[in-house]
């Protein structure tokens, strides 16, 4: 380079103004963060004018080795060009730098060139540096979202609610996705620069990275860890004692900072909603809008048959079947990704599943979609990527079979409806539930829903039975809403229609489950004989205590009740099956006074032991976006049945706005105990300053 006095004395990235217009300031306002298809601008500072017929040139690496070189053109081209124009006065010159809609996301450098008349260059500006994420503001971006509503929902919001529990029995929790706290965004790009595909060829890697459809792809395989270095690993059975158990986290924050710290190690353990939460984190960080939700009765079909078969032996236990892992779950989430299919036939476009929990491969990965959910409900299952499994999981039918001792089957319920139910996802209006099941179904029983399941091609394992008529007997199970810790009824029911008395034998089960459907002990088991008179119901009462399903219920606490009928004269025998949740306290939480921002507040935390027996090894785990980092607080001592213990916490608000504080208790005997409360945090106005909404 030749000998040249230095024209550029300073460049101001004017990271607060450009972060600002590109709705980044929450990430950070000392970087520089914009977004594609959107102009931004710097400023240089000159010891002097431009030379007459000397020139900038700016030049843009991606990679940690600058894999990819972008020469910025000096005048507008063509659309899918990056260019700049300049502005001089006096000793200033303004840069706007203007990307294209598609440009690649990532971390650049920047290199300003001043250019001699015959091309040499005689002066470089390159210790600069931005990233660039997508840009849902921007009409010419596929993952353009023309509703702010949507996209102060999808990209802007912190805090989010995942729906649990059952179909008749929804409960909710909420989750901090901090897709905004500090250094999130820097361990999302660390998340895609681990991806296989990045470590095979990693400049192929990051110019596929200006496709939502490829990155969206990449975060659905690495936030599962079983075939790459990705973020979780999954567990859905004690012990958890060498990490940490799925319900205890509270946000994602604190996962996605472990797994980076310890060496992109996967963190223990997640399970379906802790993998959608952190995918729905990195994704609204990177620019996808991205909501979670969550189908209830959610059906695992592993041999593209839509139909779920249930083996039980003649106690009315579970049987492994020889012919696969078919499941029901009472509740899977995923996120779906607002995009445009450009690789797909028109009417793809718009919200798209994608499911980063590792249940079958996706071209040899664990992971499933993008899927258009609009090609779900028109039963369209050749589409890319993983239709027919997403299909099934909101479509499948449910057949149980009792198991002979002579080892033939015995069809003995056929479920039509049960799957796909109530799929929800939280209100962009406030902290409430919206049910999109119609977005990826017709109305159950509808003539367009069976002309849907004849175009998918579905079909149910045809078992002929004795007759089509239905018979006299009806069975029901019926209970409260209880609560765990305490004893409680369940009514089975039997109600005959028919014009003769009837004398049948009923068989009431109660076992301990998971969320998943695993089987986990036998609570309580009765078999009686009842006489049901003719247009007539009898009630039978299984009474289920604390100290039967203590020992043997799940983290889950969902207790499964199944009521099996014989009766002569019946064609076939009767049976259904209800899943009991039981509920649980909550924690209590008061901030009083007003909150600021950079000033400590206290936080209130109760909790009541509502069990008869002591509770050991307390502790309390703390978390909110923009309030303070995961904080666990563990409490001295038992804590006696009855008993209320009280913690203050004190901390000071980062970021000003509206935030979620999240409280989780956890003890040897009850564990999944939340709080949560909203803490308004204003600005803090000074002499000095004119206002401070955020701590540094």
């Amino acid at each position: 380079m030749a000998n040249h006095k230095g024209l550029i004395s300073d460049v101001d990235l004017r990271s607060r103004e450009n972060n600002s217009a590109h709705h980044t300031r929450e990430i950070d306002q000392k970087r520089l963060i914009v977004r594609r298809g959107q102009p931004f601008s710097i400023t240089l500072q000159c010891n002097g004018s431009l030379r007459p017929r000397h020139h900038l040139d700016l030049v843009l690496h991606l990679g940690k080795r600058d894999e990819v070189e972008i020469k910025v053109q000096k005048e507008r081209g063509a659309g899918d060009k990056w260019w700049f124009n300049q502005q001089g006065a006096q000793d200033e010159m303004l840069l706007t730098l203007h990307s294209p809609a598609d440009a690649i996301i990532g971390r650049y450098s920047l290199a300003v060139l001043l250019m001699s008349p015959d091309g040499r260059i005689l002066e470089k500006k390159d210790k600069m540096s931005f990233h660039l994420l997508y840009n849902p503001w921007c009409k010419d971006d596929v993952v353009y979202l023309p509703d702010e509503t949507q996209l102060q929902e999808y990209i802007m919001n912190e805090d989010g609610i995942i729906y649990m529990g059952t179909w008749e029995y929804i409960k909710s929790t909420h989750w901090n996705y901090g897709q905004f706290e500090d250094y999130v965004m820097d361990i999302c790009f660390e998340v895609l620069n681990n991806s296989n595909d990045a470590l095979r060829n990693s400049q192929m890697d990051i110019e596929q990275r200006f496709d939502p459809v490829y990155v969206s792809r990449i975060i659905a395989a690495m936030v599962n860890s079983n075939d790459d270095r990705g973020v979780l690993t999954g567990r859905w059975t004690e012990p958890y004692s060498d990490g940490v158990a799925p319900y205890q986290w509270t946000g994602s924050v604190p996962i996605l900072r472990q797994w980076s710290k310890a060496g992109v190690r996967a963190v223990k353990y997640g399970q379906c909603w802790v993998f959608a939460a952190v995918a729905c984190t990195v994704l609204r960080c990177l620019g996808i809008p991205t909501r979670l939700i969550t189908n209830f009765s959610s059906a695992h079909d592993v041999d593209g048959n839509p139909s779920i078969d249930f083996l039980l032996d003649e106690n009315l236990q579970p049987l492994e079947s020889r012919g696969g892992r078919d499941s029901s779950w009472n509740f899977h989430c995923w996120v779906e990704s607002w995009m445009r299919r450009d690789d797909l036939p028109k009417g793809n476009d718009g919200w798209q599943v994608l499911d980063p929990t590792p249940q079958e491969l996706s071209n040899g990965v664990f992971r499933c979609g993008p899927c258009p959910v609009t090609a779900i409900k028109e039963g369209n299952l050749g589409v890319k990527y993983d239709a027919p499994f997403v299909f099934a999981e909101v479509n499948a039918d449910i057949i149980h079979w009792i198991v002979q001792r002579n080892g033939q089957r015995r069809k003995i319920r056929v479920d039509h409806a049960t799957v796909g139910r109530n799929i929800s996802t939280k209100s962009v209006y406030g902290d409430f539930r919206d049910d999109v099941t119609l977005h990826y179904k017709y109305p159950e029983g509808s003539k367009k829903e069976r002309e849907v399941y004849e175009k998918a091609g579905r079909r149910v394992t045809d078992v002929p039975s004795e007759s089509s008529e239905p018979g006299r007997l009806q069975l029901s199970i019926k209970h409260a809403k209880p609560v765990f810790g305490t004893d409680f009824d369940v009514i089975i029911e039997v109600k005959n229609e028919g014009d003769q008395d009837a004398h049948v034998q009923l068989t009431m089960l109660a076992m301990a489950v998971t969320y998943s459907s695993l089987h986990r002990g036998n609570c309580q088991r009765q078999t009686t004989t009842v006489m049901v008179p003719a247009h007539k119901a009898q009630q039978e009462v299984l009474r289920l205590r604390y100290d039967d399903y203590a020992q043997c219920v799940s983290d889950d606490h969902l207790i499964r009740v199944k009521a099996f009928v014989e009766a002569p004269g019946e064609n076939e025998p009767l049976l259904t099956v209800t899943d009991i949740p039981l509920s649980r306290p909550e924690v209590f939480i008061q901030v009083p006074g007003r909150a600021f921002v950079c000033e400590q507040v206290k936080a209130s935390i109760s909790f009541t032991n509502p069990l008869p027996v002591p509770l050991k090894g307390g502790v309390f785990t703390l978390e909110g976006a923009g309030l303070l980092s995961s904080t666990k607080i563990h409490v001295s001592g038992d804590i006696s049945p009855g008993q209320t213990v009280s913690i203050v916490v004190s901390f000071s608000p980062m970021r000003t706005g509206v935030r979620k504080l999240l409280v989780d208790f956890d003890s040897d005997r009850l564990k999944d105990v939340k709080g949560v409360t909203t803490v308004v945090v204003r600005k803090k106005y000074r002499n000095i300053f004119p206002e401070i909404t955020e701590c540094y």
